[in-house]
Order: structure tokens, then sequence, then C-alpha cells
């Protein structure tokens, strides 16, 4: 039986191995996906038209490889040595893609670089404390960059930091713990408020099926100057939204939405 992780970076090591026969095949970077569901929902768009792009928790790299093929430099800084080395084994050999093992806020404040799109896909965004990690991210966006994420649709009444169940976990609280944060849309905007984005749009797509999980997608910018003014909130609920596909810039689409100010990506 194979060693049980005694660190969240062991954890991540071994979390969804490969149970196929031989080497695995790498996937299909031919789209952008913010959901668990491929082709539904937005794509790259919501992150605009960087030239330079960090993801945070890339795993496979696939959101990486569809970023870099279009002729974005990308960086992906991931805490598992192994997905790292998978990633890195899958698109080797692809312009401007590049792979580094790190901690997201120890990688954030070990470097220099700024990045006009800083981004996470069900990564390292829902895995970091945001009080630590969004005045790190915020430092290393240029002016009116971007920053986006996604992450499961929050469990009503189960918000903030929520101690991860499943195999190597479960009865091994002392040991490993593996947090991860949610909260509602409005939290979400107002914490970003709060560390200085702008901007901010933070909603819960629908699944494609009525009764699946949806997928929260969060989008702010760092201001484009230092004395940019931080809108007020402006919370929106939308009843019976439409499926997450069609969103529009100024239609509400979404089962909740929270925008700070008017500009939403389009599909």
């Amino acid at each position: 039986m194979p060693q049980a992780p005694m660190t969240p970076a062991e954890y991540w090591d071994k979390y969804k191995p490969y149970k196929g026969e031989g080497s695995q095949p790498a996937p299909l970077a031919d789209r952008f996906d913010w959901t668990q569901y491929p082709g539904h929902g937005p794509g790259a768009e919501v992150l605009g038209h960087p030239l330079r792009a960090l993801e945070l928790g890339p795993a496979e790299g696939k959101e990486a490889a569809h970023l870099a093929r279009q002729g974005v430099e990308v960086i992906g800084v991931d805490f598992s040595s192994v997905q790292v080395e998978r990633a890195r084994t899958w698109w080797k050999g692809t312009p401007g893609l590049s792979f580094v093992q790190s901690e997201a806020c120890a990688y954030l404040t070990s470097v220099s670089t700024t990045y006009d799109a800083i981004y996470s896909v069900w990564g390292a965004v829902w895995f970091t404390d945001p009080e630590e990690l969004f005045p790190c991210v915020l430092k290393r966006l240029t002016p009116g960059g971007v920053f986006a994420f996604s992450q499961a649709e929050p469990v009503a009444g189960s918000y903030g930091p929520q101690q991860m169940r499943g195999k190597w976990l479960e009865g091994r609280e002392r040991e490993l713990t593996v947090l991860r944060w949610q909260y509602t849309p409005e939290t979400w905007a107002d914490i970003l408020k709060r560390h200085g984005f702008t901007d901010i749009d933070a909603r819960v797509l629908q699944a494609p099926e009525p009764g699946n999980l949806g997928t929260l997608l969060v989008r702010a910018h760092a201001p484009t100057t230092s004395s940019a003014a931080v809108p007020e909130p402006r919370h929106v609920t939308v009843s019976g939204g439409a499926p997450a596909a069609a969103i529009s810039p100024l239609s509400g689409s979404a089962t909740t939405a929270c925008v700070l100010q008017g500009s939403r990506w389009s599909r």
C-alpha cells in the first residue's frame, strides 16, 4: 500500500493518480475551461489579452498550454513536484511555457516580474488563505491586470476555511490537514475590494444539467493607478439564470452575481 502523505505537498503529489495502463496521455489543450464541465461556460476571454500570465496551481497544465499556444508567455506554479514534472513532460517544447515547483505565496514574494493576468482554475487560490495570497497577487499584477479564479460552488453554511475530506485525510486530522477556502460571491467581492482590487465580478455559474454542482468564477483587476478609487459594492441576484455559456457583457446570467463595477466578460 502506498505510504500516506505527511505534508500538503505530498498530498498533492498523490492526488488523483493515473490508474490506466502505460504512460498517462496528455489532455487536449484546445480550449480554456473554468468549470469542471468541458466546453461549458466562458473561456480564455475572461483574462482579456495578456502578454504574460501566471497560473497558480496548474496541475496538468492544460489551460497554461492553451494560452501559450495563443502566443501568451505563461508560467505555471504548483506546490507538487510530481504535478510539475508531469506538466513539463506533457508540454515540453511549447514556446513560452514553463512550470515551477513552489508554494503560491512564496513564489509571488520571491520574484519581481509582473503579469498582465494571474489566474487559478480549481487551483491554489482555493487552497490558500486569501488574506495572505491576495496582497501578493496584487503586487505582481501590471496596472489594470486581471486576477481570475474558479472553484466549486460554495456549500451553503460552510464558509471560510474548510477541511478537505477523502482518501489520506479521514481520521488523520492531527497528522495532515488540507484546507480550502469558500465564500459566497458577495464575500469574495468584499475581500478583493478590501485588498485593493477593483472592477470585480463574482458569480456562480450553473452546471449544464440541473441539480449538478455549479462553479464559482471570480474576476477582478488591479487599479490602473495607485490612487484609483475602488467603487462601492453593487450586489446583483438573478433568478432563473441562463446557462453559463450564455454570459454576455450586459445581461445577468448566473444564479448569483456580485458586481463592483459594470465591466463583465463576454463569450
